[in-house]
């Protein structure tokens, strides 16, 4: 049986965070006024993109309104405007949008996934939710098994840290007891074959106040493919 079809099933009945399906279902629910005709998925959100991809990405969670509307990842809202157009001129992406799951969207050699599943309050997952959902993400890498890992923001950053450091992967073991900390464009190797990335993270607070610039974003992309060789 396909590895990711027992991921998302296992993650479509997942109700370990009762605030956070609390929350999920009554934005769904409630929903936003030039999406009231939608029906908003309003589940955890599965990782999306290439099964055997190179590159591995990592955000914080869904937004209320884009992948919790959608279904997927990075899907619906400014942020993924934001990450698909930048994904599509380094080559990652079919398509420099992404606004629904029928859109046509596919990702080549990206897979691209999320620290928490299901949309948290005011972006915040606790301690908690993080880790009730960070055997998916641990089982994702193993079966993805990427060369690079791309971090959008210090908390995935910092989370990816940690699985690292703690040996949680088979087929990661780094040589590193420590990491440098979060900072825009680093590049770290984790053994002779396989690099950790960062990036802010593509949020609308981050791109509209110009702390995340459009070239800021297409060098890490490039830094990327540089390193993929």
């Amino acid at each position: 049986m396909d590895p990711f079809h027992v991921i998302n099933q296992s993650l479509n009945d997942c109700h370990k965070c009762p605030r956070l399906v609390q929350w999920r279902e009554a934005i769904s629910i409630k929903k936003r006024r030039a999406y009231m005709g939608q029906q908003y998925w309003g589940r955890p959100v599965p990782g999306f993109g290439d099964p055997k991809a190179k590159v591995f990405v990592l955000g914080l969670a869904p937004g209320a309104h884009g992948s919790n509307r959608t279904g997927r990842q990075f899907t619906g809202d400014s942020s993924g405007d934001f990450l698909y157009s930048a994904l599509y001129r380094s080559g990652f992406a079919s398509q420099p949008t992404s606004v629904a799951l029928d859109d046509g969207l596919f990702l080549q050699g990206l897979y691209l996934t999320s620290v928490c599943r299901c949309v948290p309050p005011r972006n915040k997952p606790t301690s908690e939710e993080i880790h009730n959902c960070q055997p998916y993400l641990i089982t994702e890498l193993d079966e993805v098994r990427p060369a690079v890992i791309v971090a959008l923001g210090k908390v995935a950053y910092d989370i990816m840290v940690a699985i690292l450091v703690g040996n949680k992967l088979q087929y990661i073991q780094s040589s590193l007891d420590h990491f440098p900390p979060f900072s825009h464009s680093l590049s770290v190797p984790i053994n002779v074959s396989s690099w950790l990335v960062a990036s802010y993270h593509p949020s609308r607070q981050n791109t509209q106040t110009g702390r995340l610039t459009k070239k800021m974003f297409d060098d890490v992309w490039n830094k990327v493919n540089i390193v993929l060789g």
